[in-house]
């Protein structure tokens, strides 16, 4: 596995209609296609949100080979979860060995459980492709500002979600430069079986924590040099405005998470 096709965390800056739209709104729309997601029943209804998904992915000129990339960090879950739901789903039995038992049923949720992964994953992507993560978190603080009622420090919530998320890259490339580094002193991390190649990574954990404390320190240390103290009395280069089609993407998630609810609960 290419480490560097994965593109978790990253942002690919556009023009698109994705790119432009507000990114509270892009928070709360994600927000309503999640619950359409958990919501949906049957093929019709994820058919539906697997078009809704297809459409961003178009108007956001994002690749599938770009978008799939991502998924390799995830493949082991959906394996594990594929394999959970068709061993102990209850139904009509179609093959028996030993202790386990696969059911039509549990083929069938299985496969409707690894969609839903495949799309919320897909669509948490969607968003940080089409998101700078500074816009990220004047959004995401936006939308927590009603709790610095109660004293939530939301500004500092959003900025740590913001570093987070811009590190995945980050430590991703540091780790590819490590295995190239050890690759280049005879290490090899392709051949033998999974527990092997699990061993083969464990060399990598010291130098990859030590280069994530430093890559930090130099973080910290660059924002004091910036006099940051925080989110109080701090202002904005640019402010947030919403646009009538900020509205009207908000409106039309809404009304699909609806349509799919609605559908959900007559079995579509």
């Amino acid at each position: 596995m290419n480490l560097k096709d994965i593109t978790l965390g990253q942002f690919f800056p556009g023009n698109s209609f994705l790119h432009r739209l507000d990114p509270r709104m892009k928070l709360l729309g994600l927000i309503a296609y999640l619950v359409a997601l958990f919501l949906a029943q049957w093929f019709v209804t994820y058919a539906l949100m697997l078009a809704l998904l297809v459409w961003g992915c178009a108007v956001a000129h994002i690749r599938a080979k770009t978008l799939l990339g991502g998924m390799k960090p995830v493949i082991f879950l959906l394996i594990f979860t594929a394999v959970l739901n068709m061993f102990y789903t209850p139904g009509t039995p179609l093959v028996s060995f030993w202790i386990f038992t696969i059911t039509f049923e549990g083929i069938l949720h299985a496969f409707f459980m690894v969609v839903r992964i495949l799309m919320l994953i897909c669509a948490t992507f969607l968003l940080t492709y089409t998101t700078s993560p500074l816009a990220l978190t004047d959004g995401l603080e936006s939308l927590l500002s009603p709790l610095n009622k109660i004293r939530v420090p939301v500004h500092e919530l959003a900025m740590i979600m913001s570093i987070a998320l811009r590190f995945i890259p980050t430590l991703i490339e540091e780790t590819d430069k490590i295995m190239c580094a050890q690759r280049a002193r005879g290490a090899d991390f392709d051949s033998g079986g999974l527990v092997r190649k699990a061993k083969a990574l464990i060399p990598l954990l010291v130098p990859l924590f030590i280069s994530s404390f430093r890559r930090a320190d130099e973080l910290a240390t660059a924002m004091e040099c910036r006099c940051y103290h925080g989110g109080q009395g701090r202002t904005r280069m640019s402010q947030l405005k919403l646009r009538p089609t900020d509205g009207v993407f908000l409106v039309a998630m809404v009304v699909v998470a609806v349509v799919i609810g609605v559908m959900g609960h007559w079995g579509l």
